[in-house]
């Protein structure tokens, strides 16, 4: 056999070797992967006053309660309910930002409550962006269905965000959504009439 042969089967083997090797590593992560998505993690329980780190943001909840006023005090036309949840929100990025609408959803309520609006306890004003560094208490609120009785026990799902430096639609830097990090159990506080709660 000449060199040039020998050579020709020696590079042969080591791209035949390659491909496997390439292969079972894809068929591993494959599998990896398939077998996450089929058995996931339970999420992590978080009671209230327990900082839940989401990425982005550091959330600490602090109560929930049921009203028929919003923040602002204002009553509305026609009587509502409003579930009400409180919390403090640290903007952990470099930039100012605003709260993701999906930062908090209920667990058996899907489809059936809208995004939160959130408004700032220190003025009642509907929240805007926040600023790196500077905490602020909030509080996320939901009109509740009409003729509907909020329930006395939900779980608040806190949704999760991840910052790709390039993302695959426009190429630029973001923050993206992903899974709820974590369940608080809310034992919902009795409904509170003719005031706006503090």
């Amino acid at each position: 056999m000449t060199n040039e042969h020998r050579n020709f089967r020696q590079r042969l083997l080591a791209l035949a070797a390659a491909s496997i090797g390439t292969l079972a590593a894809s068929a591993f992560s494959y599998g990896a992967a398939i077998y996450r998505a089929a058995n996931p993690e339970p999420l992590r329980t978080a009671a209230l006053g327990e900082t839940v780190d989401t990425g982005r943001w550091l959330v600490t909840v602090t109560g929930s309660r049921v009203s028929d006023l919003p923040p602002t005090g204002r009553k509305p036309l026609e009587p509502k309910a409003f579930l009400l949840v409180e919390f403090e929100a640290d903007n952990r990025s470099a930039s100012t930002a605003y709260l993701p609408s999906k930062l908090f959803t209920f667990a058996s309520q899907e489809g059936k409550l809208a995004s939160p609006t959130f408004y700032l306890a220190r003025d009642k004003a509907i929240g805007g962006s926040l600023h790196p560094g500077m905490p602020e208490r909030l509080t996320a609120v939901w009109e509740w269905p009409a003729g509907e009785t909020p329930p006395r026990e939900l779980k608040l799902l806190i949704g999760s965000q991840i910052y790709k430096k390039r993302d695959n639609l426009y190429g630029a830097s973001s923050w993206l959504d992903r899974d709820p990090v974590a369940v608080v159990p809310l034992a919902i506080a009795a409904k509170t009439e003719g005031a706006a709660p503090s």
